[in-house]
């Protein structure tokens, strides 16, 4: 056991390295773990390599908030998160939006793991018979979606646009010459960061400083936040096609919370939530259906031949300590940021952020081999399309369909 719990806190450690540098995916260091396991399987068991990839990619789902928040450098888990994280800051609420994504993740874990009896019984037959169907519950969303967060009909018309039009983009960039990895860094980078840190520059933002004495309370709208994350997270873990985006979405609706307004809380608490919990659902996707639902799924897959009765207790053992251990991590890291950022010029740290940001899009693209010409025109495109909705004053929410609308065409089976 003790091997476990090593294995358990070097994984989460590992996790914080992922989660804070920019750009740097937890799959790829599963990547890397898994192609060397042919030589640490003989010091170490495939338990000890599962449990290490599991807390790696739990603790790798709250810190990568931090620079999304703080930055304004968002992954495909975070995107959404971007905005309110950037509202809560300039209102000096920095160590608040910490501590409100460290609750949602821990208490959305606990949700996954509570309702697990539940999943169990129902979702097998569930998901044999929604298959078919998963492109139309995804068109049913986004209909739901575009009119939820409309306020009339012109912002009606420009949101149905910008969904259609940035869903255009990403079918392009991911059915291009360019790998996954750097045309999702072109599209995310350029629709909900870079373009963000622009717009904010434009209005001559000026960071306040943080509160040090936070003010947190837990009121309905955070434990429907909570219960939203881990039921959503859950549900993406499961049925193909769900990635992050399209979880953070359902629990929006779940929550009935939303990325602006005074329900920024509830939806900050949900967006966490879903991002640690299907880390763990992805696992108990291959225990129920043989069907893993992540990369690092995948590679625990390959390393235990299959996922019993035995190595899901380990696994969810695994998740309770590691999530416990993250949480710490997260506001002592996040508070850390809070107190270091104010000393910052702020207007100077944008610029420096959008510059790297750049500089990783280009990096990413020469070591990938890529036409350089058409990662900077994605790359180009994308911010220009994410700064749309800042001047046409609708949800930004709507540039989802940059994800939505290719895994609409693909079960469609156009794709």
């Amino acid at each position: 056991m003790f091997d476990i719990l090593l294995a358990c806190i070097i994984g989460v450690l590992c996790g914080v390295v992922t989660g804070l540098i920019p750009g740097i995916h937890v799959n790829t260091v599963g990547a890397f773990v898994f192609s060397a396991s042919p030589f640490l399987l003989y010091s170490y068991s495939p338990e000890v390599l599962a449990v290490f990839l599991l807390s790696m990619s739990i603790s790798h789902a709250l810190m990568e908030f931090i620079p999304s928040m703080f930055l304004g450098v968002p992954e495909e888990g975070t995107v959404l998160s971007v905005m309110p994280g950037h509202h809560l800051l300039l209102q000096g609420r920095g160590k608040e939006a910490i501590r409100l994504v460290s609750l949602g993740g821990f208490g959305a874990m606990i949700t996954t793991i509570l309702l697990l009896p539940l999943f169990m019984v129902g979702l097998p037959p569930l998901y044999g018979f929604l298959k078919p169907y998963i492109w139309i519950i995804l068109s049913v969303v986004v209909v739901y979606m575009l009119i939820r967060l409309s306020r009339d009909w012109t912002a009606l018309i420009w949101s149905s646009i910008l969904f259609l039009f940035s869903g255009i983009m990403g079918w392009t960039a991911l059915n291009s010459p360019l790998s996954s990895s750097v045309s999702l860094l072109c599209l995310f980078s350029g629709l909900f960061g870079v373009s963000t840190l622009l717009f904010s520059l434009s209005q001559k933002s000026i960071l306040p400083p943080q509160n040090r004495h936070h003010h947190l309370e837990i009121d309905g709208d955070i434990i429907r936040g909570i219960f939203a994350g881990g039921i959503a997270g859950s549900i993406l873990g499961f049925l193909p096609g769900m990635g992050p985006a399209q979880g953070s979405l359902l629990a929006q609706e779940l929550s009935g919370s939303s990325d602006t307004g005074s329900e920024r809380e509830g939806f900050l608490v949900a967006m966490s939530g879903v991002n640690v919990s299907d880390a763990l659902f992805s696992l108990i996707a291959i225990y129920l259906i043989g069907n893993p639902r992540s990369g690092i799924a995948v590679y625990v897959n390959q390393l235990l031949q299959g996922l019993d009765f035995n190595h899901l207790l380990i696994m969810i053992f695994s998740s309770v300590t590691a999530v416990s251990i993250s949480l710490v991590l997260c506001i002592k890291l996040g508070d850390w940021f809070s107190n270091s950022i104010e000393k910052i010029n702020y207007e100077k740290l944008s610029g420096v952020v959008i510059i790297f940001m750049s500089f990783l899009v280009v990096l990413f693209g020469v070591m990938e081999h890529a036409n350089l010409l058409f990662v900077l025109v994605t790359y180009v495109t994308s911010i220009a399309l994410g700064l749309l909705p800042h001047y046409l004053d609708i949800n930004k929410s709507n540039l989802m369909g940059v994800l939505i609308v290719p895994a609409i065409v693909v079960y469609i089976g156009m794709g």
